[in-house]
């Protein structure tokens, strides 16, 4: 009891540089407990049940990607951050790999200079030189950086390996979210599939056919796949 208490307090303790408002929130199309619309914000608390029933409570990494391009993906991922943030017991990190339309960064409150893709690429570069804060409280990010060059060699990379397996360990109530590229038709969201411990397949509205759709579940591979995310 003592431990937990601890950890809640080290939580509440998060150095936080700055709130988005409400209306900013809005604009950024990020769910918050004071937002108007309640069924979105509970669709988003559903999926959040559902995962933590998937990985029996216990900290996860997951992947987010869409079946085509302009899919919605980094909508999902980042929603499913901030309703994890929303639990006060509860810490969100996302990381953007999305190496063709990142958009985590706007974010971040201040500047990111670097990124995962200048983490891996560095052998000097440590995982507090990548981790921001947002205007999100508990939510984190880890924007795409400016090294896109061999990506998908970086993320298969044993580094890339430490590094997940530290940012997932260093705190138990920590949930990890990668905003990966359509899995469809990028190398780099299967290297991360495999990296991941869920993934979330996000399905546009009348913008994939079953083919499609099925092709996208073989390549994560039905052990990984948690659910389809339909996004209109």
């Amino acid at each position: 009891m003592a431990d937990e208490i601890n950890h809640a307090a080290n939580i509440d303790q998060m150095s936080e540089v700055d709130r988005f408002s409400t209306e900013e929130l809005s604009q950024l199309k990020i769910i918050n407990a004071g937002m108007d619309n309640s069924k979105t914000l509970n669709v988003f608390r559903e999926l959040r049940t559902q995962l933590m029933k998937i990985s029996k409570k216990n900290n996860f990494v997951c992947m987010v990607s869409s079946i085509s391009r302009g899919g919605g993906a980094s909508y999902i991922a980042s929603n499913l951050a901030a309703v994890f943030a929303l639990d006060k017991a509860k810490t969100s990190l996302l990381i953007d790999a999305n190496l063709y339309t990142p958009s985590l960064g706007q974010l971040i409150i201040g500047d990111a200079s670097v990124g995962i893709t200048d983490y891996l690429s560095n052998a000097t570069s440590t995982i507090k030189d990548v981790v921001y804060a947002t205007g999100v409280p508990r939510l984190r990010v880890i924007p795409i950086g400016g090294y896109s060059e061999g990506a998908a060699e970086h993320f298969s990379s044993e580094r890339m390996l430490h590094f997940m397996d530290e940012v997932k360990s260093r705190y138990k109530d920590r949930y990890i979210f990668i905003d990966a590229p359509p899995v469809t038709d990028s190398s780099e969201a299967r290297i991360l599939a495999d990296i991941a411990d869920l993934v979330i397949l996000v399905v546009p509205h009348a913008g994939a056919t079953h083919d499609q759709i099925g092709a996208a579940i073989q390549m994560v591979g039905k052990d990984k796949l948690s659910g389809l995310v339909y996004n209109n």
